[in-house]
């Protein structure tokens, strides 16, 4: 599009909006609203709806809006007796079909066909004959649907191809007897639920949260996703304590991310309210005794005892999926109330070397929409990072970018790769090499045809715009710190070049930015006597030989075995705080419920501890007042406070230094020694992983929804759709069986649509 400005009338009135804008985005901007179904933003035109309808001047009958770009001196009416008739003839039409249940309908209340009708719906039915009427059914463990109530907006079926690039959801069948489905009924896909978010009736459901209350009941709270670095901003709807559903915040106010989320950001939250949550302070006051419920005071105290006798040999370790605010506590706790530069992030591996060597800003996901080209090196955004992963998709889709990914096995985003250089097993950190000095030994260690390299580099001279280097975690640290440093020599007067890391957990970059000068994991571990853990680690045995272990959770876990004392921490619902994500934007956390049982924020517990050693933070059990106290120490976050966050439209990026060159020697050096070692003659992985082989793993949180538990072990298709999967599948993915030892039978019929 254009950024020319050009004038336009709209129902009298004079405007400048940009050149080749969607007619109707110029409408709705300037507040005269056009009615619509099949239109979304930033998708391919359907133009099938024919709600959007206005009268241009000089064009012989009314248009769809949605299908005219914006030009110099166009004279458009939206409100007209004619232009009225016709929407209220289109909202006739279809209800002709759709049966008025909307007292029991999970959309009634934010459904837009019923908006739309009772703005521009007739005041009587003029179609008398029986509706075409579908049973509900399900497509999936995640998702229902209804098929009666569908409009053929086809929004599911192209956020499914165009966001996903899945395109498991399509039409069947033709005419009046069209229906929204699946081959063979059941969806085979990544379980995003994108579908449920932007269908506009109550045609395909959220299986998790499906009649547990009324939308107008449940209070919503804008937060982020606790799960992805991606940071997608979410709303979490609860009512009376209790968390019954999650949507994309652009359902209510614009967010980064829009109306997308993964199955996990969407579906994966009853952990929150899980009856396991840990509810009161545990204390094993024997090593191999159990653990037995406390008081807050009795455990602080006893915590303190223990701390002091262990002297300055107590390190402190936090979880990457922890806010900043806890983070900087339990650093803050290390260095001002222990005295001591024993701490860790136990995060699955180190950030300090890429953002202490960047050489270019970092992008932001607009800006990989909108990119020229991504050189994705490693990683498994699909899986990992999902909203990355879909801006890449659409960068080449909806806006023609290069995408070149670099991989030593097929992921599924080389179905819309411009090339794909496959490389052997371990190589990455050789493609690195190659990749920054050309270096003829990396190359070789790659295993592909020097032409593959050659057309790389001519690729990436040739890109006029933004240059996005995507780096994946399966680098070592070192290889991703040379990547780093290297991007700005990809940078010219007409290209800009672009860094994106893809950190695994929710707020990896906001620990590395919390902990500066932290030490590795396992040698914080060794060198402790006690430990305050905030979290739980992914290893968890070191910890059976340490004299006193303290951790902070929301469950049970491996970790909490080996603990002498347990604390119940508060979930990302019942905390204010902020998460950093791989963008480098700070966003906010917002409490949705209060604290269940007699969990606590994270930095709140450190506080009473850090308290009962003599140490004061003067936080005042005040959220706002930790992240003041954090802008003083972290450069990057200078000058920032929680009202400069508040506005996520216009998200605040942190202030990342960017180095023209650094020494480089020691990190080159390590990573040479390691291509050395490379075998010259290994054999590639050509077998793609299947879908959800990471997005579906079962984790504390995520085993706590019922249906992950379907999806981890397969996600088996039914005998009947008509009835729940979690009624026909234990949670292994086996059939139940009935007393007599068969599996039981259902009365009704498996339905399923086929496509034509």
């Amino acid at each position: 599009m254009s950024e020319k400005l050009v004038k336009i009338t709209i129902n009298g009135q004079e405007f400048e909006v940009e050149e080749g804008a969607p007619l109707i985005d110029a409408c709705n901007k300037n507040e005269f609203g056009v009615p619509s179904f099949c239109y979304y933003s930033d998708l391919e035109l359907q133009a099938s709806c024919r709600m959007c309808l206005v009268r241009i001047d000089k064009m012989p009958k009314l248009q769809a809006s949605c299908s005219i770009p914006v030009s110099e001196g166009m004279v458009v009416t939206t409100q007209s007796e004619e232009i009225e008739k016709a929407q209220r003839a289109m909202g006739e039409f279809l209800l002709a079909n759709h049966p008025l249940d909307c007292p029991v309908c999970d959309r009634g209340g934010e459904c837009e066909l019923q908006e739309i009708i009772f703005d521009w719906g007739d005041v009587e039915e003029r179609f008398v004959e029986p509706k075409t009427a579908h049973p509900e059914k399900f497509l999936s463990p995640m998702v229902a649907n209804d098929q009666q109530r569908c409009i053929l907006c086809k929004r599911c079926t192209r956020v499914c191809s165009e966001w996903m690039g899945e395109d498991t959801i399509e039409a069947g069948n033709r005419g009046a007897s069209t229906v929204i489905g699946t081959y063979g009924g059941w969806l085979d896909c990544s379980q995003c639920g994108n579908c449920v978010e932007v269908c506009p009736t109550g045609t395909l459901l959220d299986g998790v949260y499906r009649h547990a209350t009324r939308p107008w009941e449940l209070d919503q709270t804008i937060t982020t996703d606790a799960y992805s670095s991606d940071g997608m901003q979410l709303s979490i709807g609860s009512r009376s304590g209790e968390v019954h559903r999650i949507v994309a915040r652009d359902r209510y106010v614009d967010g980064l991310n829009g109306e997308f989320l993964d199955v996990k950001a969407r579906f994966a939250h009853e952990f929150i309210n899980h009856p396991d949550r840990l509810k009161t302070p545990l204390i094993r006051y024997k090593k191999g005794g159990k653990l037995i419920p406390s008081t807050w005071d009795g455990a602080i105290e006893f915590i303190a005892e223990k701390f002091k006798e262990a002297g300055d040999k107590v390190g402190v370790v936090a979880s990457p999926r922890l806010t900043n605010e806890a983070i900087f506590t339990l650093k803050r706790f290390a260095a001002d109330t222990v005295g001591t530069d024993n701490y860790a992030v136990s995060d699955a591996y180190d950030l300090a070397p890429f953002f202490d060597n960047l050489s270019a800003p970092l992008c932001t996901h607009k800006e990989i929409r909108h990119a020229k080209t991504i050189l994705l090196i490693g990683g498994e955004p699909e899986e990992e990072q999902t909203f990355t992963a879909k801006q890449m998709r659409q960068a080449v889709k909806n806006g023609g970018a290069n995408l070149i990914i670099v991989n030593e096995v097929p992921i599924r985003l080389t179905a819309s790769a411009t090339q794909f250089i496959h490389i052997n097993p371990g190589s990455l950190d050789a493609f690195a090499l190659a990749l920054t000095s050309n270096d003829e030994a990396a190359i070789g260690a790659l295993g592909v045809n020097p032409a593959e390299m050659a057309l790389l580099r001519e690729t990436l001279n040739s890109t006029e715009g933004d240059l996005i280097i995507a780096v994946g975690g399966d680098l070592s640290p070192d290889a991703q710190g040379i990547v780093a440093a290297s991007a700005k020599d990809f940078g010219s007067g007409s290209r800009r070049a672009l860094l994106h890391p893809l950190p695994l957990y929710n707020n990896s970059v906001g620990a590395n930015d919390m902990m500066p000068g932290r030490k590795p994991l396992e040698e914080v571990v060794t060198n402790s006597k006690a430990l305050l853990i905030g979290g739980s680690l992914q290893d968890a045995s070191p910890l059976a030989k340490k004299d006193f272990v303290v951790v902070q959770e929301l469950f049970e876990t491996e970790t909490t075995q080996l603990a002498d004392v347990v604390l119940p921490a508060a979930s990302f619902a019942e905390v204010d705080g902020t998460y950093t994500n791989n963008t480098g934007f700070i966003q906010r956390v917002r409490k949705a419920i209060e604290p269940v049982h007699q969990s606590k924020p994270d930095w709140m517990i450190t506080s009473l501890i850090s308290r009962a050693l003599g140490t004061d933070f003067g936080y005042n059990f005040s959220a706002s007042a930790v992240f003041r106290r954090l802008t003083e120490d972290i450069s990057a976050y200078s000058g920032l406070g929680y009202p400069n966050l508040k506005d996520e439209s216009n998200p605040v990026k942190a202030n990342y230094k960017v180095s023209e060159s650094g020494d480089l020697t020691s990190m080159l050096a390590r990573v040479r020694k390691k291509v050395e070692n490379l075998p010259a003659d290994a054999e590639k992985i050509g077998e793609m992983p299947e879908v959800g082989h990471k997005l579906f793993k079962l984790t504390t949180m995520t085993e706590k929804t019922r249906q992950f538990h379907l999806l981890a072990n397969g996600n088996p298709k039914p005998e009947s759709l008509l009835v729940s999967p979690l009624e026909q599948f234990n949670l292994d993915g086996s059939a139940k069986e009935n007393g007599n030892g068969h599996k039981e039978e259902t009365s009704v019929q498996v339905e399923t649509v086929e496509q034509k």
